[in-house]
Parts: structure tokens; sequence; C-alpha cells
């Protein structure tokens, strides 16, 4: 394990709101046995950044079965989750050994500027030298991308073979790399996992919330010098009280970012790229996980929810649900609803979209394991994947609890782990432990249902997904 190298220099001072500037050299032997700094995002109780935050944050981790040897190895580069907001690549549950012992690969997590450090869009308010300010924690995850080109042949990675891959946010990042031409033969193969990002914000609203900043630091419109002085407490105070309003995200700037990555089409920047594209059967749970009242819902709460959501739509939305998941109680009716409009139908969406390029395979997946901790009553939450990829099921290295090294959670990681590592190692996700899994096409719409005995079934939510589109104007 190589933790904490430095792919870029520091982002602060007249680096901030800027592409990543290249790292500082440095000769000798550099200890890399402690990860590096996470990106701003919060404040303690003193006012000050977080303890291990700071904006000196552009570092790598490597976890290799054999540094400096001839092997090229596929290479797998982790973009973490927390939106573009929050987290880190140095999660426990993103440990690379499970995975790199296993699939005789070389694993990558990358930490990266997030929220209003790397996601405000300056291009008309502070000048062309800012044009980028709106992608700039993107451009940390392409200069990421082109340090493993450089380097990852001295860890035993093929650099003509990486594979990028992402869940919740981490699955946003690497469908707007899909779209960045930047990007473009940097990686060969691309996994979302409960990552949709089909349409990003534009320029316009871009700037009307970077003015906001402005006003929230009592600084004039376009004062870059007083942006970049300003301290970063000060930065991210002001970040909290606009995201409460307003989030940040990549911007639709027409150079590093032409277009959303699947609106009105997928982005043909990187149509090469194999793709697999899935979600969770209920993904909102763990968001909603401290909501009792959620979880036992009777019918009439569940349709006063809903319609604050849905509106006039609301009825036929549930006779439809209802009528494909006769069994449903109105919790769980209630969470498959707003989990299939947050998460499964965009990730279908995308694997059509995708799909219709006529470029190269996108296969589809559905997780319908359910967990047994915290009562089961989770059931398929969000992030509920990550322990089966990164085969860390046992309790120290587990997303939120979800797994605790049971035989049937490692049988599923056995299967799905695997799966990624085939599919990084040569674009097809076949083992012989799943299914054959065919390529996805709007005709045939074959998806990869994954559980204890998983199984490819066609459109296996046909009426849901049918009437969620329509919902969400998606068709």
């Amino acid at each position: 394990m190589f933790k904490g190298i430095p792919y870029g220099a520091s982002t602060a001072g007249e680096n901030r709101f800027r592409p990543p500037q290249p790292a500082t050299a440095w000769t000798g032997i550099r200890e890399s046995v402690e990860y590096g700094p996470t990106a701003p995002q919060t404040l303690g109780s003193n006012g000050q950044l977080a303890a291990g935050q700071s904006e000196d944050c552009l570092a790598i981790n490597v976890w290799t079965p054999e540094a400096n040897s001839n092997r090229k190895r596929p290479v797998m580069f982790w973009c973490h989750g927390g939106g573009f907001t929050s987290l880190s690549g140095s999660s426990p549950s993103y440990d690379g050994t499970n995975l790199c012992n296993r699939g005789d690969v070389v694993v990558v997590t990358v930490n990266h500027r997030l929220n209003i450090m790397g996601f405000t869009h300056l291009a008309e308010l502070g000048g062309e030298s800012f044009a980028h300010a709106g992608t700039a924690g993107m451009l940390d995850l392409v200069a990421a991308l082109q340090w493993v080109q450089r380097n990852i042949e001295q860890f035993g990675g093929d650099p003509d073979n990486v594979m990028i891959f992402g869940e919740s946010g981490g699955g946003r990042k690497v469908g707007t790399l899909l779209a960045m031409p930047a990007a473009k033969g940097l990686f060969h193969r691309a996994v979302i996992q409960s990552g949709p990002t089909i349409r990003l914000a534009s320029a316009e609203a871009g700037t009307r919330q970077a003015t906001s900043l402005f006003e929230e630091l009592g600084l004039q419109t376009g004062d870059m010098q007083g942006l970049q002085n300003a301290p970063v407490e000060r930065i991210i105070a002001a970040y909290q009280a606009i995201s409460r309003t307003s989030s940040f995200a990549p911007v639709v700037d027409g150079d590093a970012l032409p277009a959303s990555p699947f609106h009105p089409t997928a982005s043909a920047v990187n149509p090469d790229v194999p793709l697999i594209v899935g979600a969770n059967r209920t993904e909102l749970t763990l968001q909603m996980r401290g909501d009792t009242e959620a979880f036992n819902l009777d019918e009439a709460t569940m349709m006063q929810r809903l319609e604050s959501i849905l509106g006039d739509m609301t009825r036929e939305v549930v006779d439809v649900y209802r009528s494909a998941e006769p069994d449903a109680s109105p919790s769980e009716l209630f969470f498959l609803i707003v989990s299939d409009r947050a998460y499964v139908v965009p990730c279908t969406v995308i694997a059509e979209r995708r799909a219709a390029l006529n470029a190269a395979p996108v296969r589809s997946y559905y997780l319908t394991w359910e967990t047994q901790t915290l009562d089961g009553r989770l059931m398929t939450p969000h992030a509920l994947d990550i322990p089966f990829v990164f085969d860390n099921t046992h309790a120290e290295r587990t997303v939120y609890g979800f797994t605790t090294g049971t035989a049937e959670e490692r049988a599923m990681a056995d299967k799905i782990s695997d799966s990624w590592i085939a599919f990084a190692r040569s674009g097809n996700p076949d083992t012989g432990k799943l299914p054959d899994w065919p390529v996805y096409t709007g005709e045939s719409r074959q998806v990869m249902v994954l559980n204890n005995e998983s199984r490819v079934v066609e459109d296996p939510i046909r009426e849901r997904r049918q009437v969620m589109q329509r919902v969400m104007n998606l068709t």
C-alpha cells in the first residue's frame, strides 16, 4: 500500500478555483504509509477546518500485489461517494487490499476538491484564468488519471487498461468523466453504481450561485483576489450557508464539460468505453434510516407523503406500483417509488441512452439482495453494493455495518467482485459465477438481477419504469 502520494500541488492561495497544478517534486524516499488530507468540507466546533482536512488535498492511494515488476495488471480507479460535496477516498470501506489480492489488480483511490472549492462557476465573473472553476474538482480527477498514465507501471499496473468505477457521488463522477474531452483516452472501462448524473447545471445557474458566494463573503462580485485570499474557513462557512438552498456540482461550461453527460442524449465524447450501470432496490432506506415514521406508514400517510413528491400523478403511480408489487407494505411501496425516482430509473435511462450510441457494450444490473443488519428493515439500501464490490464484508471495513462477514455475504462478494475484476481486465464481466451477462439494448433490456441466486431478466421493473419515466419526463 502506498498512501497519500501527491498528484497535484496545494489548491490554496493562487491555485484556489484554478485547474490543478503539478505536485512539488521531491528527492530521496518519501514515506507513504498515511492517507493524505481530505478536501475541505466541514468546520469543527472551534470554527477551524475539521481534523484531517486541508486545501493541500490532491492525494492518491495505490494497492498493488507487487511494485516494480514487469507485469502489467488492470488498474481499478475508484471515485469516492458523498455527492460532489463530501467524504474522501480514504474510507476503510474502500480499502483495496482484498480486491487487489483477489484479482491480481492494482487498486487506486483518490482525494480531490469538492463542493464550493471544486465546483464554483467563475468563468463569467473571474475572467479567463478562472474559466474552469466550475469543473475544477473533476479536472483534479483528470489530473489523477494522468498521474496513473505516467506512473502506474512502476506499481505493476497497465496504463492502457484502466477502469474507473464509483458509487453514488462516485458514480456521478464516472458519468461526468465520460463526458469530458480532457479525460479521453485516460480510461478504458467504466462502472456507475447508484450514481446517476443525467443533467448538470448550466453556466447561467452556476454564475448565479457564484454571485451568492461573493455576497455571502461581503466581497464585490468578481473580486477574485479577495476570494483567493479569504481564509478557507470563511469559504466553507459560506458554503454551508449557501448549500441550504443550492447544491454544488460540475457546471456545463461548454469547454471542459461541453454538455451534460446523458442529456438529451448520452455524451459521445468517450463512446468506445464499455459500461456497467445499475442501482439497488430500496436505495432511499439508507438516507431515511432516521425517519421512524417512514418505516411504519399506513396507506393514508404514504399517499400524503407521495403527493408532495408526485403531485397529480400520485394515484396513477401508486396503482401501477401496487399492481407490480402486490405484497409490498405501504412503507416498502413508498421506498420503491422514491428509490426508483432518485436512482433506479435514472440509471436505467443512462443505460438506454448510452446503448443508443451503438458503440461500446452496456450492461445493466439491479441489486435485490437484502441486508439482515438493523433488523433487515433497510432491505436493499444505497451503498450496499460497496462491500460486495470491494470484497470487504467483514465488520472492520464494511460500509454502514451492512455486512458482518457471514458465509452468504462472502458468497455474494465472491460473485460480484470477481465480475467487476473480470470487467476491468477484459471489458466482459462473465466469470461463470453469475449467469452470462448479456449486453443491454433499448430493445431487449436484459438486466442482471443480483441476489443469492442471480438471474438475467428482461426489463425487470417494466411497468414501474414506464410510469416513473413519464413522471420524470425521461421518456
